[in-house]
């Protein structure tokens, strides 16, 4: 049995109901700790397991924005080979990710094609869509959480002993409240606000969406015309959440998910604040627009039914300089 509502979509896990689309956030809420310890923050009820070197695999996608975040963080914090990494491909069918991009369609570590099966190791009946990131047990196969807020928040937190000495501090003690609330606000007007406008079922909710999204995007227009990054001088775990959705603006965004009152490169401080992101160590290099663009324009068969893949825009345009040193 199915506990998925009616109009669900697994492909962005959530769903259309009365014009608007509803993220489902019920993720597997299973964290990964120092020692298996119980953090000071989130649910306190949820199930933990240690940190362990080599014990787990993160598996994402180039062309997901919530599994690009992990992969950039995991790279920003020098995490590579503590937690080894699987890539699906930019496309999916209704039933889960794949493993595409590897010979013979397998990934090389857990040996599966399709990411559904380290779900279905631990939960047999699991009702939800398949999402990236996933943290999975690489000797079980069996997937621990898919709670993408928090693998990140806890890459940074309770992995510290594995940090390369040079990692930025994603997490600054003393900008955290400002900083959560600078976090809700991406996440909820721009994260995923953009998704709002792209799914919404009827006029009405598409035009709530454009509005919320763009008093959003102006807001963050003003913030960073006098600032270099979100919070300040230094990059931060906000810029990482920001960025992944920027990066898809012109490409995807604005023309198939309709927020189209301005590019991204019409917006002066966004878009080089943009560049500034992606020409620094982490971003750019971990950055796939070709398998971003194969995601949205291919699998959203509903918005896109032709399944065609634009040309454009010109990538290169990232590499021109930003001005904001």
């Amino acid at each position: 049995m199915s506990l998925q509502p009616s109009g669900y979509r697994p492909s962005v896990t959530g769903y259309v109901e009365k014009g608007g689309f509803n993220r489902d956030t019920a993720y597997i809420p299973d964290r990964i700790t120092e020692d298996g310890r119980r953090p000071e923050h989130g649910n306190a009820d949820v199930p933990l397991w240690p940190v362990e070197p080599g014990r787990y695999r993160l598996v994402a996608s180039w062309a997901c924005p919530w599994a690009n975040r992990a992969i950039i963080v995991r790279s920003l914090l020098g995490l590579e080979d503590v937690i080894s990494m699987g890539v699906c491909g930019p496309t999916h069918d209704m039933r889960s990710w794949t493993f595409d991009l590897d010979e013979g369609g397998k990934d090389p570590v857990l040996g599966i094609e399709r990411l559904q099966q380290a779900y279905f190791a631990r939960f047999p009946a699991y009702p939800k869509g398949i999402t990236v990131p996933a943290m999975v047990e690489i000797s079980t196969g069996e997937v621990v959480t898919n709670d993408f807020p928090w693998i990140t928040h806890d890459f940074f937190h309770e992995w510290r002993e594995f940090h390369s000495d040079d990692a930025p501090d994603l997490w600054p003690a003393h900008l955290r409240e400002e900083m959560d609330e600078v976090n809700k606000r991406v996440y909820t007007e721009v994260n995923n606000g953009v998704y709002r406008c792209g799914f919404a079922g009827d006029q009405e909710s598409y035009d709530a969406a454009y509005d919320r999204l763009w008093t959003a995007m102006d807001w963050l227009e003003e913030r960073l015309t006098d600032r270099r990054y979100l919070m300040g001088d230094a990059i931060t775990e906000a810029d990482v959440r920001l960025y992944t959705t920027l990066a898809r603006f012109d490409a995807v965004y604005h023309g198939h998910f309709k927020c189209n009152r301005q590019k991204l490169t019409e917006m002066p401080a966004l878009w080089g604040y943009a560049r500034d992101l992606y020409q620094s160590p982490g971003f750019g290099e971990l950055t796939r627009f070709d398998q971003i663009k194969a995601h949205y324009y291919r699998v959203h068969t509903d918005i896109n039914p032709t399944g065609v893949v634009p040309k454009g825009p010109d990538p290169d345009v990232w590499l021109e300089p930003h001005g904001r040193g």
